[in-house]
């Protein structure tokens, strides 16, 4: 190899790594000699040459740029004061986990010895080049100002005191929601504070930004309030001194619409709480004990309020809200400061966000049947997927907005790909299938709608403009759970075995007796086959009263495919069905087939179910690159199972020659291009990425699918039913509430094609 080309293999490995899913290994190989001989001695000179001509290489070849300090010296751990250093390092590590977990941020945790502000500034100013940003944490008030003060002013990357400005952000967020709910004016709302440290300094500078008025805010300290003859205050808290001599909290209390607690527990009682205006806002944030207990709170005032740093209660503000997509937001456009206008941006978008539909599965972590933003929502969960895709991008912008960004970002729409892609939420199919439903909406009967998860999609699918539900099952049942839910929309509730609609009922007899009669079926069983949902709801789709069908819920699959068959039917040119899953991995999706219904399927067989595979990847927008797989590799076995495979390929090799697909395969050389390239360079998969997996036999393909879905915790859709005339689509027993919500949307999709097939063959008529 030449020197030229091993300096740029050597430049090419330290470049930095592409973001990924949080990975507990180095990003770089390090197997063999020569990967160590890249890592360090000879290969790392030249990105150390490329650096020292111009030091913002360091952000191209090193992992700077996603690399923050945790920086303390232990003077203000929450709860326990000032502790010193190393009794603070706990602390320090597990904010440093919630920065990976949260934000994908690589963090170092440093414990500064010293209280002296001068040597801390210092201190932390002589190893800031290794950092992309600062978080200081713990450091008590005053010296927290002035250190902050100076580095922000000193260092050219993102400093920041999580203890002052995320409870600021978070806080501010819930205000702005929780003066909605109250239809309060933040211009005119009177606002009591307990505690004048740094993170109630930063809360009141930040509200009087959203716009609540300084002259309406009443601030106290351990001494009593802060008054403008008192001469001990600091320069940050004589703005907010008030003329007027509040002998006590209480008396301050009187008619006030806003308590913000940043002090010490059960300071406020019962009484006080009486005598706030109407919807008073209380936001007691003492750990571990609040200013007052949210029970007792809650108990007093039935139209409160409320917000603690508990997690134990609803409302809780907590910082991991804020500071891991702060800094991830600033990181990602080379950001110089955290400023006002960035802070603010967070504010906004995490207000906003708890106004949007929350995804069931914060639902299910924190053990809710239905958050909906209201008085006991006013803030997202900590373990909202939604948060980095929405909290960093409003950082990002409002630091290009700014003008103190160093790197722009262009492509908002790839931004947030690569963000959710940061912590393994890679839905962006899910997204673009949701988007494309969305487009034209389509009416789904949904048969176990009865059942609260299907009932839970079906409200989603409604407030999304997904589809337009139509729900089957008992009537009573379906609308006191739609009471329980809140879904409270004028939906079409059907109960077939009831003795309304019996008009349609019999209607619907009448044409399936008319089809099946020679099959030994009377009308009088026809018209008691009507009284079952899954009939009354396939017919529903065969005579256009809705335009798909959800089923399988709570049903095992054979029992609902039977009557989708002898309703529904095959698909002009269909000689059967087949089903798909479509498994979410670290590699993208991919498509298996089929996973549901043909249990040893024969050569034409397998053509067909490759053929219909096809058409499903195309209606994720994808380009099907298909391995027919086996237990062989292109004719090492004469067995019969790998011939049937054999011969499926060679069918549609010479009848379309156009189709990216190939085998008989095995599945590791199906999947690792490098390896079909070296052995098999002869394949049509050769130099392309396979997405689509033909199996061979029904044993083979569930199993795989169900393998990837519990020990790899890939995300399915599916199973997705292939070769019906109408789009009916049967769901696994239990599916969760995402789930079925993913497979309305193929059934609308689905029926969005076949309405415009239908058009295209009527005008071809």
């Amino acid at each position: 190899m030449s020197k030229q080309s091993k300096r740029r293999e050597a430049l090419v490995y330290h470049a930095k790594p592409t973001p990924g899913k949080i990975k507990v290994v180095p990003t770089k190989k390090y197997a063999s000699q020569r990967d160590l001989a890249l890592a360090y001695s000879p290969g790392v000179a030249e990105p150390c040459l490329e650096i020292e001509k111009d030091v913002n290489n360091v952000y191209k070849y090193t992992a700077k740029g996603n690399l923050v300090a945790v920086i303390s010296n232990g003077t203000a751990v929450l709860g326990l004061g000032n502790i010193g250093p190393e009794a603070s390092k706990p602390v320090m590590e597990g904010k440093g986990l919630l920065f990976k977990i949260f934000a994908d941020i690589d963090v170092f945790d440093i414990e500064v010895g010293t209280e002296n502000v001068e040597e801390f500034i210092q201190t932390v100013k002589n190893i800031a080049p290794t950092f992309g940003g600062i978080n200081l944490e713990d450091i008590k008030a005053p010296e927290a100002f002035e250190i902050e003060k100076r580095l922000k002013e000193e260092l050219d990357i993102p400093v920041m005191h999580d203890d002052q400005h995320g409870t600021a952000i978070i806080s501010s967020a819930a205000l702005l929601n929780a003066l909605e709910i109250a239809e309060k004016n933040i211009e005119t709302v009177k606002v009591v504070v307990s505690g004048a440290g740094s993170a109630a300094m930063a809360c009141v500078n930040l509200y009087v930004a959203l716009g609540v008025k300084p002259e309406n805010i009443t601030m106290f300290d351990s001494e009593g309030v802060l008054h403008k003859d008192r001469t001990d205050l600091l320069d940050s808290q004589i703005k907010y001194a008030t003329t007027i001599k509040y002998n006590s909290l209480a008396e301050a209390m009187v008619n006030s619409d806003v308590f913000l607690g940043l002090s010490v527990g059960n300071l406020v009682s019962q009484d006080m709480l009486k005598t706030m205006a109407k919807n008073p806002i209380v936001f007691a944030m003492a750990n571990p004990d609040p200013e007052i207990s949210y029970e007792l709170a809650i108990d007093t005032r039935d139209d409160i309020i409320m917000a603690t740093g508990r997690s134990d209660h609803p409302n809780q503000v907590n910082n991991v809200l804020g500071f891991p997509f702060i800094f991830r937001g600033a990181l990602d456009v080379r950001a110089t400061k955290i400023n006002e206008a960035m802070k603010m941006a967070a504010v906004k978008a995490l207000a906003n966000l708890a106004k949007e539909p929350v995804p069931e599965q914060v639902n299910i972590a924190y053990n809710e049947t239905r958050l909906t933003f209201g008085r006991e929502y006013i803030i997202p969960k900590p373990f909202d997927p939604r948060l980095i895709g929405e909290v960093p991008p409003a950082v990002a912008k409002a630091a290009i907005d700014s003008g103190v960004a160093l790197e722009p970002i262009l492509d908002w729409e790839k931004y947030k790909d690569t963000l959710l892609e940061r912590l393994g939420n890679d839905n962006k199919i899910i997204r673009l299938l949701l988007s494309r439903a969305k487009s034209q909406p389509k009416r789904v009967v949904y048969a176990e709608a009865d059942h609260i998860d299907v009932l839970k999609a079906a409200q989603i699918v409604h407030d999304e403009g997904i589809a337009v539900p139509i729900l089957l099952g008992r009537k009573e049942e379906i609308e006191r759970l739609k009471e329980e839910i809140e879904f409270d929309a004028d939906v079409l509730i059907i109960d077939p075995k009831t003795d309304e609609q019996v008009e349609q009922k019999n209607k619907y007899a009448e044409v399936y007796w008319k089809q099946r009669k020679r099959r030994g079926v009377t009308l009088l069983e026809a018209q008691k086959l009507m009284r079952e949902r899954n009939y009354y709801a396939a017919m529903m789709v065969n005579e256009g009263d809705a335009d798909a069908l959800i089923s399988g819920y709570s049903r095992s699959y054979p029992q609902v495919v039977k009557p989708m068959l002898e309703l529904i039917g095959l698909a002009p040119g269909s000689t059967r069905i087949a089903t798909t899953n479509v498994m979410m991995t670290e590699r993208g999706p991919m498509f298996l087939s089929d996973t549901s219904i043909n249990i040893n399927p024969t050569a034409k067989d397998l053509i067909k179910i490759a053929q219909m595979t096809s058409g499903v990847v195309k209606m994720f927008g994808l380009t099907p690159v298909m391995a027919m797989t086996s237990f062989s590799n292109f004719g090492s076995s004469k067995d019969q199972t790998a011939t049937k495979v054999r011969e499926a390929v060679s069918y549609l090799h010479r009848r379309h020659p156009d189709l990216l697909v190939d085998g008989e395969l095995q599945t590791d050389f199906a999947l690792n291009s490098k390896m079909l390239q070296d052995i098999f360079p002869f394949s049509k998969l050769s130099g392309h990425k396979v997405n689509t997996l033909i199996f061979p036999n029904l044993e083979s393909a569930n199993i795989t699918y169900k393998l990837l879905k519990e020990l790899n915790k890939a995300e399915s859709i599916g199973p997705i039913m292939m070769g019906l005339r109408k789009p009916v689509h049967i769901l696994q027993l239990d599916a969760s509430v995402d789930e079925i919500v993913n497979m309305t949307a193929i059934a609308v999709i689905d029926a969005q094609q076949k309405g415009k097939q239908a058009l295209m063959s009527q005008k071809n008529q």
